[in-house]
């Protein structure tokens, strides 16, 4: 697990708009590690991790497009029914709000067939010790469902 900086911008919803903020960043050499783009009736919202957040931002400002920044997790999830489940049981036993959470194809990760998942928590750190714990996040959570009665 690691942190990084995301990038979160909202264009007009009209096509070629998004298209044209891609080739900018992919023309000042911008790889992206995730992406995820969101409809909002009249705008959307893309926010992406790029990999190399300077440059990301240099090519932003030039071509005129606002941003957000905001320190994400990054989680390597093994592709597994319980991958998932495990991290956000973990973070809810510590009360940690998610604010939202996206993935993305892993191609260098440590887990073959994983993915990452970009998670935007209320608490950063917290978030990071929580998971941090007991060595990975794919460790058992201490976190009980609650037993429904059929």
């Amino acid at each position: 697990m690691q942190t990084a900086k995301q990038l979160s911008v909202s264009l007009v919803n009209k096509p070629g708009r998004l298209a044209d903020m891609l080739a900018a960043l992919s023309k000042g050499k911008v790889n992206f590690l995730a992406l995820t783009v969101m409809d909002s009736g009249e705008r959307g919202t893309v926010r992406f991790v790029p990999d190399d957040f300077q440059v990301a931002i240099a090519v932003l400002e030039k071509i005129n497009i606002r941003y957000e920044a905001a320190d994400v997790l990054l989680v390597e999830v093994p592709c597994q029914p319980s991958g998932f489940r495990r991290i956000f049981e973990k973070l809810a036993a510590e009360h940690l709000n998610i604010d939202y959470a996206y993935c993305s194809l892993n191609a260098g990760g440590k887990l073959k067939g994983s993915v990452s998942a970009i998670i935007k928590v209320n608490d950063l750190a917290k978030a990071q010790r929580t998971l941090s714990e007991n060595g990975t996040a794919r460790k058992k959570s201490p976190f009980r469902r609650p037993v429904l009665a059929r």
